[in-house]
């Protein structure tokens, strides 16, 4: 299976779009806060990311789901700055605080050649919403190069559907959250009430995009939705709405991680709600949730362990 994006780049399709993603950073409207601000003159949004591309890190990562890790490791690229402000963030040096280097689109492109030369078995990009102008430019210059793997679209599923539109065909794979389910959880976790009128939406056009998840005969992923959804502490997630309206709204068939991994990070201690790690009992109760929603496949992880510090 070809990526889309080397098509939409032979067509000259890429290149377009890259242009018009880049030329919207003038008033951006890219995520929905549609703060407006000019990057290019300086002005920072919520995400506070400048128009120049930035990044944390471009490695092999072996920690994701094993459709994306599979044997040879996910090429994944950490964008530096994020389009939400989340309390317990446990990438906050990189989302919150904008830790990385600056680079070019071809010297990202000569990035992910090199990982696709290592074995990653994709392309992951993490908190990249901000940046999809620079990204497709990167992408569109890598093509000819000889980049040819699948792209994973690693995001908080706080997306706009007009920038969503911008990676039709572009992304083979998308990797998104599902945070909350009720408006007022999201205002105490990431002061963001429109999350879930937003994450819905998003989702509902990443599957049109898309669909069920589809690997290769080793198992990896080549082309599919994936949703992710961490487990909170006093059910701040509304996991059992979440998965509800994962099965009943968007498909059965949708692959869904449900996450233990929780822990109070950034400033969750500030915060009550947040302040303490998830226990045992609530993770297992999203899993009963999980059960009688009966996805056709899917990741749990461990319970936390209720004695560890």
């Amino acid at each position: 299976m070809t990526a889309g994006y080397v098509r939409l780049a032979q067509t000259g399709e890429l290149a377009r779009r890259a242009a018009q993603a880049t030329e919207r950073m003038r008033q951006c409207d890219l995520c929905p806060r549609r703060c407006g601000v000019d990057r290019f003159a300086g002005e920072l949004g919520v995400c506070r990311a400048p128009a120049a591309l930035k990044i944390a890190s471009d490695n092999l990562h072996f920690g994701e789901e094993p459709p994306i890790t599979g044997t040879g490791g996910s090429g994944t690229v950490f964008l530096s700055h994020c389009t939400l402000r989340c309390h317990y963030c446990q990438n906050w040096p990189i989302s919150h605080l904008g830790n990385g280097v600056t680079v070019t689109p071809a010297e990202l492109a000569e990035k992910m050649v090199a990982l696709q030369s290592r074995g990653a078995h994709n392309i992951n990009f993490v908190t990249p919403s901000h940046y999809i102008g620079p990204i497709l430019a990167a992408l569109d210059a890598a093509v000819p190069l000889g980049l040819t793997v699948p792209v994973v679209w690693n995001c908080s599923g706080y997306e706009a559907l007009d920038a969503l539109a911008l990676l039709d065909g572009v992304v083979d794979i998308y990797l998104p959250d599902a945070k909350h389910a009720t408006a007022d959880a999201a205002r105490t976790c990431c002061a963001t009430p429109d999350y879930p009128e937003v994450n819905r939406a998003a989702l509902q056009e990443m599957w049109r995009q898309v669909g069920k998840l589809q690997c290769d005969e080793a198992g990896i992923a080549v082309r599919g939705l994936m949703v992710r959804h961490l487990v909170l502490p006093h059910d701040l997630a509304g996991s059992r709405a979440v998965l509800r309206w994962l099965h009943d709204e968007l498909s059965p068939d949708v692959y869904v991680c449900v996450m233990s991994q929780y822990f109070p990070a950034h400033d969750a201690r500030r915060h009550p709600q947040l302040a303490r790690k998830l226990t045992a009992d609530e993770y297992l109760a999203a899993l009963e949730a999980l059960e009688e929603c009966a996805f056709t496949d899917g990741l749990t992880q461990e319970p936390p362990d209720d004695d560890e510090t």
